[in-house]
Formats: structure tokens, C-alpha cells, sequence
């Protein structure tokens, strides 16, 4: 069976779903890509897939074209839960006093990679 319309019982035509209906009934998923051993996932994009093992084979073929991952994480969109970018003071500001609690004042020694 091909795409087009179905038919119903009286005989009416009823359109069908295109490309771009099925696509968006499809969950989001968020692809992280390991660039190589040792350093973290980074959050590469998102995409839009029927199930995990397709996120997983559509985000090889669109973001590690180049050779440019060792490692693919695929996460529904919908199991990721964010801060309220209007709370941005409340959960990022840093507390009176207590400047130490960040490493600036120390400085990175020669030779080390990805601090």
C-alpha cells in the first residue's frame, strides 16, 4: 500500500496523514555525541524518530557524518526536565560570600587537556 488518501465505508475520501503530520506525531529526541575518549557527551541537536533505535541510527547518519563521535546518546525530549529560564537569577546566582566556591583563582598547569 502506498500513501494517498483511504476511503471509508460511505465512500468519502479522507485525506491521510503527509510527511511532515507523521513526522511531528513522531517524540523528540535529544542527541548527545562523545567527540572521543575521556571527554564528556555534548549536546549535538535533536531529531525527531518512531522509536530508540531509529533516534539512534538517524542521529549517526546526521551527526557523526565525519568520523566526529565514539559515542551516541539518545534521550526523549520529554524525560528531560529543565530549569525555568524566568528563575535564572534564583538558580544560578552565586551566593553572597562565597566567591570560593569557584575555581578562579587557580591556574591551569601546563599540559593539562580539557579542564
Amino acid at each position: 500500500m502506498t500513501g494517498g488518501s483511504t476511503t471509508g465505508d460511505d465512500g468519502a475520501t479522507a485525506p491521510s496523514a503527509g510527511p511532515q503530520e507523521t513526522r511531528a506525531a513522531w517524540p523528540l529526541w535529544e542527541v548527545f555525541v562523545r567527540s572521543s575518549r575521556g571527554l564528556s557527551h555534548v549536546h549535538a541537536g535533536s531529531l525527531h524518530a518512531p522509536d530508540a533505535e531509529m533516534a539512534v541510527r538517524n542521529a549517526r547518519d546526521l551527526y557523526t557524518r565525519r568520523n566526529e563521535g565514539v559515542s551516541l546518546w539518545v534521550v526523549p525530549a520529554s524525560s528531560i526536565i529543565t530549569s525555568d529560564p524566568d528563575a535564572k537569577d534564583r538558580f544560578f546566582e552565586s551566593p553572597q560570600g562565597k566567591d570560593y566556591r569557584h575555581a578562579t583563582y587557580y591556574t591551569k598547569s601546563e599540559g593539562v587537556k580539557h579542564l
